[in-house]
Formats: structure tokens, C-alpha cells, sequence
């Protein structure tokens, strides 16, 4: 048990801490909320923006609807307005809004009138509300207008009131996470005053609307719906300021609503009503469909109207989830429980009377049993709740030819035996012949045909056997009931027999993609490497859904097709943005979505704990229809298994490297100690010298003094040298080089230090060959030249006895400076590592001569000096290295009184 909390010790709420924060991150919305047309929305919302014009704002106007009031349009006048889109809609042009020249010029703020606006075909967004998210997103401010009965929760609301069916709609999300919400508000009568007065529509425009929507009662019932809403939003923010400056409440429990979806036309309906609860309650909801067995399977209407559900509520800001239950309403107030509802909305279905008698409604057994859980009843004559058990499988008037025919023949052929039994054999009864029909009927086609079976067999039993015979007459009171019980008896046992058919199938079907799951799973845990699991993946995804499949991988900053099936499936442009959104976003794109949704793939994120690692993309197998349920449920679980696997995959690469680096430093090592025997040659000639000029100098020839000392004289400046790199070395790494900024003269630079080289390799030629009139560069002499001695230096150890060539010339605004051997050159797989610490090619007879330092320091030291430095290889006569070097040229002043002009 947690201790008691200190009076005193009140801290700010973390969550509503991190939502003051995270504005930060991401553009602020603004959105001007008014009742109806015509209240003034635009024009305050251009009245502020030419306002913070006036302060200095980078302020654009994207797109304003002026409708041809003259007072707007004035405002516009000092703004800077984007160019708009034109768009061909058959054979229609349709100015639209363009994004991508929002998202390119980047202003600070942003006008974008109408935002429940439908974009044009083929636009990126079906909606101008998703313009303005992906704008936010790229921290642009944003201000907006917006009438209340866009919304998607008051859509039913205001038809209701208005008598007017609204099709554009913004979800209620969209206004709830605005930063700011203005609310332009004036009375019917000023609105009305102003279309009399042309100043909202035109004049015959004007009266039709004042007759119809823009009546008095109309009008009060939409500015109260306004009025409500942004005093909610006024609420949501006092409490946020509440928590983030710790004043305690107290604070009640908050409410948690459920609604339940059936596959009716009135759940859309149920959702909207239930958003709105929710908002006027300040709560969450979720949506639940409880699928019975078979039903959706075998309705695929029903299965359509249930995602439309489902989708609509997401829009809306709901949680959703798919449960399948045995028991109704025990399994749903079993899952309203673990989820915290405290309410549950539900819509009441028309039942018959007889209905009413023989069972309780789903609603009035959720009340019976809800205890502690409210249940709010939405009355609707065309609602219902679910389908009940007996209909299942029945609602699908496709097979019903098929259905009819077998029962039949199973009939004709019960007719057949039974008149052949009565010839041979005196039976007092045969009902258990035409029982068999009716199960024989239900096993081979389902419960309809049962049922089917079972009247037929009803008809036929009374026509050909119960006396009289060949009439639909019945003699006997005991052969009518019998014949009754029979009836009933059928067509229970057929329901069962066809339910039962019904499962075993859907059974069977479950198996068969619990083991397509698993042979998928076993694949790819079998599969080594990213390549593997993603041809495993693809080729799952194409069996499993019927359609073409692809997965698509992050490489070098933009997504790369890493598998297809089949095989040469390609992507076009909008295909490619919707897949980088996807990849980006973490967000469903493509096909049935809010982004591109006329692609012919939908592309999914692959999201583990670490982020996005790809995306796959599939072509579903009807584009007009949702889909399937179940095919929703295999993809789901595809996606899942191939964002383990790559994940896996990846991070099993990212151990070779790791192994790879620790093997790395273990060379390191080991060259280091190499460098330690390189560094005690040198002394040990030295220290050998010294020793024999001391004991022997007297008696030794001048010629035998002049050897010892130049051997002294060499090993002393190799040795020089070894240390002179190991100190650059570490001035490189530790970032304590100061390189100065000084004019540079390269070819004095060059000429100093092929002087030093052939002094230590006397036996070797250079040759130079400098341009005339080589500019100067910025920098430091002493590094420069320190640069082109490691290079000689490198030259003349790996390829010297052929002789090494310098060049330097100017190459536009660079000068080029090159130095080349003829030695054996550099494999292609070591023409970059030969930049790295201690990486020593090597001669052909094995030595390693040097440290493999000299290349990394130049390396640096180029670098600080604004340059790049490469090698190629082979270089002359298909053998040989060359290192390049280009260094930025510089403009001498004239007052600097540096030299310039010709050098040889």
C-alpha cells in the first residue's frame, strides 16, 4: 500500500506537464468556431492576421473563401497569398489548396479557411483537416474556421434539427486538441439582417436560404450547440492549468463509455450519439462488436457495416476492439468490466410481440444484469443489436438457389425409399426417412437448407403418405399432431445439424490459419538474415490475402523495395508518398485511408519497441469492398510476426558489428605493440652507433665515422617521425588541433616537402608538376606540408622504386593536388580503410612497413582545413595508387600584400 501523500507536497500533475510541452514540438491550431455561414469567421480570422503582420509575423494566407464579399477580400489585400492548385475533375478545373508550396515556403503562420473542405481527387489528403495535421506536424502554426455542425458527433444532431443532410464533416478530435478555439458569435436576428442585406450570399441566394436553413429556431439551436461546445473546450483547459500548477480537486472518477456495434445501418448512427455523450461528459469511449460465430462470415454486409462502424469511431477518437462471445451479454459485461466502462450505450431493435414474450431484448438483459454499469438505450425503430443465434448464416440470399435445390432432391429422395419401403414392408410410421433428408440437407449446405428440408418434408410426408393419400387432407386428429411434432422436430434438428456444420467449418478454417501462422512463424525463425524474412513475408502476405504483397526497408534515408510477389510488382509516385508516410508517420496510409486512400496498396508501419523498421504494402483483393474481417485479423498477425522478425534480424547485424568492432580493437592491439617494435628499431641503430663511435672512434677510418653518424642522423629522424605522428594523432582525435587561417602558398608547400623526401629517400626520383598561377589557400603551412610529406612519404614505402609523381593544377573553385606511385596499388575493398588508424596494406613480399598513421593524420588534418582527401587505385598503366587532395582555392585581397603571379 502506497503512504499517505503529504498535504503540503503538491506537485504538478506530470501528464498535463508534458501536454504544456508539447506545443513545442509541434505547430499551434487556431480555429475561429461559429454557428452557421455568414457569422463573421473569416473576417476576424484575417482581422488577426494582418495584426500580427503589422508586429512582424511571417503571416501567408494558404487559401481564404471570400464568396464574393468585398469586406473579406479587402482584408486580403497587404497578405501574402500561396498560388493555389489546379486539379482536372473531369474536364473541370478545380482550384485547391496547395500543400506542398505551404510546406515549402514555411511561414510561421498559416491561413486555411473552410476545414472541413473535401479535397479533390488524387489529392495526397481526402480532407483539408489532414492539410492542416501534416502542416502542424511540420511546426507551422495554423488558424482555421470552422462551422458546428461539421462535426462529426452533431452530423445526426443538426440533420435532425435542420431538416439538411451535412456530408462534410471534421472528427471531433480535430477540435478538442486545438490550441485555441475562438468562438464568432452573433445573434439570429443580426445574421438574418445581414443575408437581407447581401452581405452573406446573393440575393436570390440569400432568400432561398433564410427560408430554409437560416430560419430563427434553426439558428438558436446552432449557436446553442457552438456555445456548448466551446464552453467544454474552456473547461478542458481550466482543469489542464489546474493540474499543471497542483491545486487538488477534488477529483471525481471519470467516466468511460462503451457503445455496441452491431452490423446495422444505425451503428454509425450509435457512434456519433455516443461521441457525443462522451464529449459532453468529458469521457473516453470505446466501441465493441461482439462477433457471434459465423455471423459476419456468412453476411458480408453485415462484416462492411461493422468496419465502417468501427473506422468512424477511430476518426472519432475511440478506442475499438472485436471480441467473439458465446453468451452475449455476459461476455460483454465481462469485458465492460476489465475495462473500466462505466457506461454502455446500446440501440433498441423493433421486435414483434411474440418476440418480446419469448425473450428479453439484448438492451433489457444488459440492464437486468449490468449492476453496477449504466446502460443508456438509443430508441431507434430500424436499430438492432446484434443478429440473434437461430438467423445466423440465413441473411445471405446468394446460395439460396443452390440451398433450395438440395432440399429437394433430399426430399424427392426420402419420397423414393419411403414408397419403396411401403411396397415391400407395411410401416406404421416413416418420419424418420424424411428426418434423414432434413440432415442429410443440413450437412451438406447449412441451417436455410435444414429448415428448407424440413417444410418440404412437412408437404410431402401429409401428400404421400398419411391418408388420404395424394391430398393435403388429414383424416386423423393423432396423425395431425404427429405430423406437427414432426415439423417442429425437423426443423430444430436441421438448425442444429446446420449450426453445427456451420462451426466444424469455421473450425476447420481457423485451423488451417493457425497452421498457416505457424508454418510462417517456423520461416521465419529460420530465416537468417533481413532478405529472408522479408521474400518469407511477402510470400505469406500474397497466400494469405490473395493479392499482390511487398515489403519496403529504410536505406540511406528513403525507403528501397527489399521483396515483392509477385516478384516484378512496382510502385508508382503516390504509392511511394504513401508508403514513406506510413514509414514516417507509424500510421496506416494508402489504400481505404486517410492519406492517398486512391492507391492501389494499403501500406502498414512495422513498429517494435525501437521504432519503425519498415513497411509492408498490400493490393487487397476488392478495392470497392472492405476488408474482410478475417483478412483483417491475418494481416494483423502478419505484420506483428514480420516486425519481430526484422527486428530480430536487424539486431543480430548490428551484433556481427559489434563483434566486428571488438575484433577490430584486438588488431589495434596488436598493432600497437607492432608500433612499440617500430619504435625500438630505430633506437636500438641509434644506441649501437653511439656505442661504437665512443669505444672505437679513435681507431676508426673518418669515411666509417661519416656512416655511423648519417645512420645515426636517419634512424634519429624516422624515429622523429613515428613520434611526430603518434602526437598528431592524438591533437586529431582529442580535437586540440588549431589549424590557422593564413595564405597559403602550395606550391611552396609542395616543393618543401618533396625537398624532405629526398633527403630520407635519396635513392628515389620525384617528379613535379605544378599549373601556373596556382592560387592560394586559407590555412596552415606547416599541416599542409606535414600532409604532403605523409603522402610522399606513403609513396615512396609502397611503390617508390618506380618513381612518385606530384601534381597540382586548379579545378574550378578547388586546387587539385595528386600524388601517384606505380607500386602494386590498393585493393578496392581498402581504398577507404586506408584512412583508418594502423591499417597497413602491406607489400607483396608480406612486410608492413610504417605505423598506419601517416594516411589518418592526413586525413585530419585535411579535413580541418575545409578539404577532402581520397585514394584511386590502380592509377597508371593498371597499377599503382594515387591520393587526391582538394583544397578550397581563396581570393587575395589586394591590400594584403601577398604576392601573387606565376610560379614554376
Amino acid at each position: 500500500m502506497a503512504p499517505p501523500r503529504d498535504p503540503d507536497d503538491r506537485r504538478p500533475d506530470p501528464d498535463a506537464l508534458l501536454a504544456l510541452a508539447g506545443p513545442g514540438r509541434r505547430g499551434r491550431l487556431k480555429v475561429f468556431l461559429g454557428a452557421s455561414p455568414g457569422v463573421g469567421k473569416t473576417y476576424a480570422m484575417l482581422q488577426g492576421a494582418r495584426r500580427l503582420k503589422a508586429d512582424g509575423i511571417d503571416v501567408v494566407i494558404g487559401l481564404v473563401e471570400t464568396h464574393g464579399r468585398a469586406e473579406t477580400a479587402a482584408l486580403t489585400a497587404d497578405l501574402e497569398i500561396l498560388p493555389r492548385r489546379i486539379v482536372d475533375h473531369g474536364g473541370r478545373a478545380i482550384a485547391e489548396f496547395d500543400l506542398d508550396s505551404a510546406l515549402a515556403r514555411r511561414p510561421k503562420l498559416i491561413v486555411v479557411d473552410e476545414l472541413a473542405h473535401t479535397n479533390a481527387p488524387d489529392s495526397r489528403h481526402p480532407k483539408r483537416w489532414q492539410d492542416v495535421d501534416e502542416l502542424l506536424d511540420a511546426g507551422i502554426d495554423v488558424w482555421t474556421a470552422l462551422n458546428i455542425q461539421h462535426l462529426e458527433s452533431l452530423k445526426d444532431v443538426v440533420g435532425r434539427i435542420t431538416g439538411v443532410t451535412v456530408r462534410e464533416t471534421v472528427p471531433d478530435t480535430v477540435l478538442q486538441e486545438a490550441d485555441d478555439v475562438v468562438l464568432v458569435d452573433i445573434t439570429p436576428d443580426e445574421l438574418i439582417e445581414r443575408l437581407r442585406d447581401g452581405k452573406v450570399y446573393m440575393a436570390d441566394t440569400a432568400r432561398r436560404a433564410i427560408d430554409n436553413f437560416f430560419t430563427p429556431g434553426n439558428l438558436t439551436a446552432l449557436r446553442e450547440l457552438a456555445l456548448r461546445r466551446t464552453a467544454d473546450r474552456v473547461d478542458d483547459q481550466m482543469v489542464e492549468i489546474l493540474r499543471q500548477k497542483a491545486i487538488e480537486g477534488p477529483w471525481g472518477s471519470s467516466e468511460r463509455l462503451m457503445v455496441l456495434i452491431g452490423g446495422g445501418p444505425e451503428s454509425e448512427r450509435l457512434v456519433r450519439r455516443t461521441a457525443s455523450l462522451a464529449t459532453a461528459l468529458n469521457a473516453g469511449f470505446v466501441a465493441l462488436h461482439a462477433e457471434r460465430p459465423g455471423a459476419d462470415e456468412a453476411d458480408p454486409g453485415r462484416a462492411k457495416a461493422t468496419t465502417e462502424a468501427l473506422r468512424l469511431a477511430e476518426s472519432l477518437g475511440a478506442e475499438t476492439a472485436r471480441i467473439a462471445v458465446r453468451d452475449f451479454v455476459e461476455d460483454v459485461l465481462r469485458y465492460a468490466r476489465r475495462e473500466n466502462v462505466t457506461q454502455i450505450v446500446v440501440g433498441r431493435s423493433a421486435r414483434s410481440t411474440v418476440a418480446r414474450l419469448l425473450r428479453r431484448s439484448p438492451a433489457d438483459r444488459l440492464i437486468r444484469r449490468s449492476r453496477e454499469i449504466g446502460v443508456t438505450v438509443v430508441a431507434d425503430e430500424e436499430a438492432h443489436v446484434g443478429t440473434p443465434l437461430w438467423r445466423a448464416g440465413l441473411s445471405d440470399p446468394r446460395h439460396l438457389g443452390r440451398e433450395t435445390l438440395v432440399a429437394a432432391v433430399a426430399v424427392a429422395g426420402a419420397v423414393g425409399v419411403g414408397e419403396a419401403l411401403t411396397h415391400f414392408l407395411k410401416l406404421p410410421n416413416l418420419s424418420m426417412v424424411f428426418l434423414t433428408a432434413v440432415l442429410f440437407a443440413a450437412a451438406r449446405t447449412g441451417t436455410r437448407a435444414a429448415v428448407i428440408a424440413a417444410f418440404l418434408s412437412f408437404f410431402a410426408y401429409n401428400f404421400f403418405f398419411i391418408p388420404p393419400l395424394y391430398t393435403f387432407t388429414i383424416a386423423e386428429p393423432h396423425e395431425l399432431l404427429a405430423l406437427v411434432v414432426f415439423l417442429i422436430v425437423a426443423v430444430m434438428t436441421g438448425s442444429l445439424a446446420g449450426r453445427v456444420r456451420e462451426q466444424s467449418r469455421q473450425a476447420w478454417q481457423r485451423a488451417e490459419a493457425s497452421q498457416a501462422l505457424s508454418s510462417f512463424t517456423s520461416k521465419l525463425s529460420a530465416a537468417a538474415d533481413v532478405d529472408g524474412v522479408a521474400e518469407a513475408t511477402v510470400a505469406h502476405a500474397h497466400r494469405a490475402l490473395g493479392g499482390r504483397a511487398l515489403l519496403l526497408l529504410p536505406r540511406d534515408g528513403d525507403l528501397e523495395l527489399q521483396a515483392a510477389w509477385p516478384p516484378d510488382e512496382g510502385l508508382d509516385t503516390a504509392e511511394i508518398s504513401a508508403a514513406r508516410w506510413a514509414f514516417e508517420k507509424a500510421e496506416v496510409a494508402g489504400w481505404r485511408t486517410g492519406t492517398l486512400p486512391k492507391a492501389r496498396f494499403q501500406f502498414r508501419p512495422l513498429v517494435t519497441p525501437r521504432g519503425v523498421v519498415g513497411v509492408i504494402g498490400f493490393e487487397p483483393p476488392d478495392q470497392a469492398a472492405p476488408l474482410p474481417a478475417d483478412l483483417d485479423r491475418s494481416l494483423a498477425a502478419i505484420v506483428e510476426q514480420a516486425a519481430i522478425a526484422l527486428d530480430r534480424s536487424l539486431l543480430f547485424g548490428e551484433a556481427v558489428k559489434a563483434a566486428a568492432l571488438q575484433e577490430n580493437e584486438a588488431v589495434r592491439d596488436a598493432l600497437l605493440a607492432s608500433l612499440s617494435h617500430d619504435l625500438r628499431t630505430p633506437l636500438a641503430t641509434i644506441t649501437g652507433a653511439v656505442t661504437t663511435l665512443s669505444e672505437l672512434g679513435e681507431a676508426m677510418t673518418p669515411a666509417a665515422r661519416r656512416e655511423l653518424l648519417g645512420s645515426i642522423e636517419q634512424e634519429a629522424a624516422r624515429l622523429n617521425r613515428f613520434v611526430a605522428n603518434l602526437i598528431d594523432m592524438s591533437r586529431i582525435e582529442s580535437g586540440a588541433v588549431k589549424i590557422k587561417r593564413d595564405w597559403v602558398d602550395v606550391a611552396d608547400a609542395i616543393r618543401t616537402a618533396v625537398g624532405r623526401a629526398d633527403k630520407v629517400y635519396p635513392a628515389e626520383s620525384t617528379t613535379v608538376s605544378l599549373a601556373p598561377d596556382l592560387p592560394f589557400v586559407r590555412g596552415d603551412a606547416q599541416l599542409l606540408e606535414q600532409v604532403l610529406f605523409n603522402l610522399l612519404d606513403n609513396a615512396h614505402k609502397y611503390g617508390g622504386e618506380r618513381g612518385v609523381a606530384v601534381h597540382a593544377r586548379q579545378q574550378g573553385p578547388e586546387i587539385v593536388i595528386s600524388v601517384t606511385d606505380e607500386g602494386p596499388g590498393v585493393k578496392p575493398a581498402d581504398l577507404d580503410r586506408i584512412f583508418e588508424k594502423f591499417f597497413r596494406a602491406g607489400r607483396a613480399d608480406g612486410r608492413k612497413p610504417g605505423t598506419g598513421l601517416g594516411l589518418s593524420i592526413c586525413r585530419g588534418l585535411v579535413a580541418a582545413m575545409g578539404g577532402t582527401i581520397k585514394a584511386e587505385s590502380p592509377a597508371v598503366r593498371r597499377r599503382g595508387t594515387r591520393i587526391v587532395v582538394r583544397l578550397p582555392a581563396a581570393e587575395v585581397p589586394a591590400d594584403t600584400g601577398v604576392a601573387t603571379g606565376a610560379r614554376a
